[in-house]
C-alpha cells in the first residue's frame, strides 16, 4: 500500500512538473488600446499644441506573422494657428493610420519596415495662400539591436503642409535602457530634412515609470532651430512662443 501511494505521489508529481512547463500556446494575434495626455505635444521636437495639453490615444492590431496595424490621434493647434490674419483654418485632430512588418535577422538583430499616413481631419490649411494639404504619408524603415534603434522616414507627399517638400526625410537614432523597479530611460536624437527648406535637429530625453500598465513619463526636449536658420519657430497664431525651444514635457498613458 504504501508502494503504491509513493508511486500514485511519483507520478502526479512529475505530470504536475510537466504541466507547469508546458508554456501556453502563442496567440494568433493580440489588439492592444492607450489612453493618455500630456502637457505639451512635441512632434520631432516641434510644439504641436502652441505648448498646450494634448489628450492622445490609439489601438494597436499585431499578428504573431509580424505584420501589425495601428491607429493613433491627438488633439493639435498647430494648424490653426499657421495662418496670418485675416486667413483662417481649421484642423483641431490628428489621426495617424499606419501597417507594416517586423522580423528578426539575426539574434538581437531585428527590423521594421512600414507606412504611416498623418490624417489631419476636416482641415482646409491647402485652401490658405502659401501652404500645401498637411495630410502627409511616409514610408520607413527601422533596424534595431539591442536596446538601440535606428529608423528613417521618408516622405511621398508634402510634408505637414509645407509647398514643395515632397521627398523629406527624417533620420532618428534612439534607444531604451531599463533601470528596474518599472523605470526605463529613452534618449533621442533626430535630424529631419525638409526638401527645398533646410534640415534641422531635435533632441530629447525621457525618463519613464511602467505601474502595471499606467505610463508616467517626464522629457527635456528641444530642437536647434532658432540657432541654425537664426529665427525661432513661432506661428502668427501663438504668438510669440518658440514652439522649438527647450522644454519639459510630462505624460500619463495607460495601456490596456
Amino acid at each position: 500500500m504504501k508502494i503504491k501511494s509513493a508511486l500514485l505521489l511519483s507520478t502526479l508529481a512529475l505530470a504536475g512538473t510537466a504541466f507547469a512547463q508546458t508554456k501556453a500556446p502563442e496567440p494568433d494575434y493580440t489588439l492592444s488600446y492607450n489612453l493618455g495626455a500630456v502637457t505639451d505635444y512635441r512632434y520631432r521636437g516641434i510644439s504641436q499644441t502652441a505648448k498646450k495639453p494634448a489628450i492622445q490615444g490609439g489601438a494597436d492590431f499585431a499578428h504573431k506573422s509580424g505584420l501589425y496595424l495601428g491607429a493613433w490621434g491627438s488633439t493639435i493647434n498647430w494648424i490653426e494657428d499657421a495662418p496670418a490674419a485675416p486667413a483662417t483654418a481649421k484642423g483641431p485632430i490628428e489621426i495617424d493610420i499606419y501597417g507594416g512588418y517586423k522580423g528578426t535577422i539575426t539574434d538581437g538583430l531585428s527590423f521594421d519596415v512600414g507606412a504611416l499616413q498623418y490624417w489631419y481631419a476636416g482641415n482646409n490649411l491647402k485652401d490658405v495662400a502659401g501652404f500645401a494639404n498637411p495630410d502627409t504619408l511616409e514610408v520607413y524603415g527601422a533596424l534595431s539591436f539591442g536596446p538601440v534603434t535606428a529608423k528613417y522616414s521618408h516622405s511621398l507627399t508634402n510634408l505637414f503642409g509645407t509647398v514643395n517638400s515632397k521627398g523629406s526625410g527624417y533620420l532618428d537614432l534612439s534607444a531604451t535602457f531599463d533601470l528596474g523597479n518599472g523605470f526605463s530611460v529613452v534618449p533621442h536624437i533626430g535630424s529631419q530634412r525638409i526638401k527645398n527648406f533646410g534640415t534641422y535637429m531635435d533632441y530629447s530625453v525621457t525618463l519613464n515609470k511602467d505601474i502595471d500598465g499606467l505610463i508616467l513619463s517626464a522629457a527635456v526636449v528641444s530642437t536647434n532651430w532658432k540657432s541654425h536658420f537664426g529665427t525661432a519657430y513661432t506661428l502668427p497664431g501663438s504668438g510669440n512662443k518658440d514652439l522649438g525651444h527647450a522644454g519639459v514635457v510630462l505624460g500619463i498613458k495607460k495601456n490596456f
